[in-house]
């Protein structure tokens, strides 16, 4: 029982991580699969339901809100615990090196201040008093930013790179997108910390990955584990598997977390190595689907080609990730 119990908590665990990925990401799959979606719900769910599903999912992800968050340290704080419980003690007996045991500790503290500088930080609010210092920190390339558009909610001027976002009802500076994890925009001013923040949380979870797999391969090899079986009415399972069953699945937990981290991980660092936000690449991407032979437009409209002129090679763009243009441009000016 405990066995099938800790197996649906996991799996429903990694199945809320990939459906809010899919949630939040901004393709141009999206609206055919929600709709298509929406078209099987309709005829299996009856309305009353169906309108009170769209209310939570209005307010989980287009409402600002702490759900999430709670979610996380929850779901952190678990995964620590069982840490603690199951791994920690074991790897003490097999005398394991204490800074390699330490490591995930130190990886947590750091997780924790950069999601906590990622959910509290201002990350670029446009208001009027900090209007011409944004409108000067970019250039417009008149494809995807043109001069002298306003926000038609602020009624503010709209710096290139910058966009209104519709859950905090606020332009942000150079926006990348809204993460409902931390409960706030990722902007110019804070990507830093949220960078360092997906950074500290994927090694937190490989090394918990590493650890406990280190763990059980060494406990196999001590006790010939791996040659023992046991069978039941249904079949041969290894005994491994019901030995340690919290450390199984919390290894397959966290290396399918690893897995998913990194790669968001690897996408976050390729946009700030080329200079791009998140928003830019998805327009970016819509943009060239334009250029397509099936994409519809009128025939007499001519194909705009975005560029991405705010590229200064790698090192620059990777430092501006850490020193914004604004405060850049601030320097210069002083």
């Amino acid at each position: 029982m405990d066995f099938l119990v800790l197996f649906l908590f996991y799996v429903t665990l990694v199945l809320i991580g990939i459906v809010t990925i899919c949630i939040c990401s901004k393709t141009h799959y999206r609206k055919g699969l929600v709709r298509g979606g929406a078209q099987i719900i309709s005829y299996i769910i009856p309305e009353c339901l169906q309108r009170a599903m769209l209310k939570l999912l209005h307010y989980l992800f287009h409402t600002r809100n702490y759900t999430f968050v709670l979610l996380h340290l929850i779901l952190q704080g678990m995964v620590y615990s069982e840490y603690t419980w199951e791994i920690f003690g074991y790897c003490q007996e097999l005398e394991f090196s204490l800074h390699y045991l330490l490591l995930p500790y130190l990886l947590l503290i750091g997780n924790l201040v950069f999601f906590t500088l990622s959910c509290v930080s201002n990350p670029g609010t446009i208001t009027k008093a900090n209007e011409l210092l944004f409108l000067q920190a970019y250039e417009f390339d008149e494809v995807m930013f043109s001069k002298n558009r306003k926000c038609s909610t602020c009624n503010l001027r709209k710096p290139a790179r910058s966009k209104h976002c519709s859950v905090c009802n606020r332009c942000v500076h150079r926006f990348d997108h809204h993460c409902v994890w931390v409960n706030n925009c990722i902007g110019a001013w804070n990507a830093k910390y949220f960078l360092l923040y997906l950074l500290t949380l994927t090694a937190s979870a490989a090394t918990m990955a590493v650890v406990s797999t280190v763990f059980l391969v060494q406990l196999v090899m001590l006790s010939d584990l791996y040659l023992e079986t046991y069978i039941d009415d249904l079949g041969h399972f290894q005994y491994l598997f019901l030995t340690f069953p919290r450390i199984v699945f919390m290894l397959g937990f966290v290396a399918m977390l690893s897995f998913l981290l990194g790669g968001y991980l690897c996408f976050t660092l390729y946009l700030a190595s080329t200079n791009q936000t998140t928003n830019e690449w998805y327009r970016g991407d819509r943009t060239w689907c334009q250029h397509c032979p099936h994409a519809a437009r009128p025939p007499s409209a001519e194909p705009q080609v975005h560029r991405n002129i705010h590229s200064r090679g790698l090192w620059s763009n990777l430092g501006e990730i850490f020193l914004p243009a604004t405060a850049h441009y601030e320097r210069k000016k002083n």
